[in-house]
């Protein structure tokens, strides 16, 4: 079964395993923010992870919701009124990655390579309705799976959308030597708050990822309209020197990929690159532009799936 133990920063740890005469699967999942913490096959690191005894840098593998990313000002409008959120990224004045990513979650459901957390969101000035949210992880033979679901339990329509930020590794791998491939045709334009203001193609541009560039060559703080989102979801991988790939797949319901590149991810006392690859349902500043926001009616639902997959030649 799940084994929980209590920590300062992250709350409870839940360490998953699942074994097979040909893999070895561990994960583990903080309840500070439903974060994926660490996940690994066979021994080699699939996430960077991080301390539980320290807040999760870059929230790091953390659930975005009931937005992902930014609303400008933390301020939208709604029936007239002006609402104001609490301001979480002071550098760009903007309200960052919804609600609950300092939230402890409530284990409501776990087995040995699986676990249920679910945390509500309540009532308040800057977004006044009522919410139940849900996210399960499952491991699997190659990675992990996650499914969010949010249910509107209030009485008015409630504007809602999810993210999630997982770190990507091939742990005996450095991360500059990887590659990386974005399935997204079109590339988020952003004015100086990290707020989108249009779209380019990226065809002949240097936002074109769908044929690899090596980690090395990326600095990114970015978001790209996925491809395939509206048929069987899409993929978007590392690929490292001898041919292993670790690949995030989204459902349909994603349709836009943020990519996070950065050099000073805490690691063993020292600071390395790290690549994070965020699923969202709507792009940055959703609540005001309404571009990939959803509207639940009082009583029901909303699910999205992504998973981390990991393959190797034979």
């Amino acid at each position: 079964m799940v084994r929980p133990s209590v920590r300062p920063v992250s709350g409870t740890d839940y360490d998953l395993v699942l074994t097979s005469p040909s893999r070895d699967v561990h994960g583990r999942i903080s309840g500070v923010g439903a974060a994926v913490q660490q996940l690994s096959i066979d021994g080699i690191e699939l996430t960077p992870g991080f301390d539980s005894r320290r807040p999760a840098p870059f929230y790091c593998g953390k659930a975005l919701v009931p937005w992902p990313n930014r609303v400008r000002d933390a301020r939208w409008h709604h029936d007239g009124h002006t609402l104001q959120l609490d301001i979480t990224d002071p550098e760009t004045n903007t309200a960052l990655h919804g609600l609950l990513c300092a939230a402890e979650y409530e284990c409501v459901a776990h087995s040995e390579s699986s676990v249920t957390l679910a945390a509500p969101i309540q009532y308040r000035d800057g977004y006044p309705f009522d919410l139940a949210t849900t996210v399960r992880y499952q491991l699997t033979a190659t990675g992990l799976a996650a499914t969010h679901t949010v249910h509107n339990v209030g009485s008015r329509c409630a504007p809602v959308a999810l993210g999630a930020h997982p770190f990507l590794s091939i742990g005996d791998v450095p991360t500059d030597q990887l590659t990386l491939r974005v399935n997204g045709d079109f590339h988020v334009d952003v004015d100086a708050q990290r707020i989108p203001v249009g779209v380019t193609p990226v065809g002949g541009t240097a936002w074109d990822l769908r044929t690899g560039r090596p980690v090395a060559d990326l600095t990114l703080d970015d978001c790209w309209v996925v491809s395939g989102a509206t048929n069987h979801g899409s993929t978007h991988t590392l690929c490292s020197p001898d041919g292993r790939t670790l690949s995030l797949w989204t459902d349909e319901q994603f349709g836009f990929l943020h990519v996070f590149v950065t050099r000073e991810f805490p690691k063993d006392g020292d600071h390395v690159t790290a690549v994070a690859l965020e699923p969202m349902t709507a792009q940055a500043d959703a609540l005001n532009s309404g571009i990939g926001l959803r509207w639940l009616a009082p009583g029901k639902q909303f699910s999205a799936s992504w998973a981390i997959r990991y393959e190797y030649p034979r």
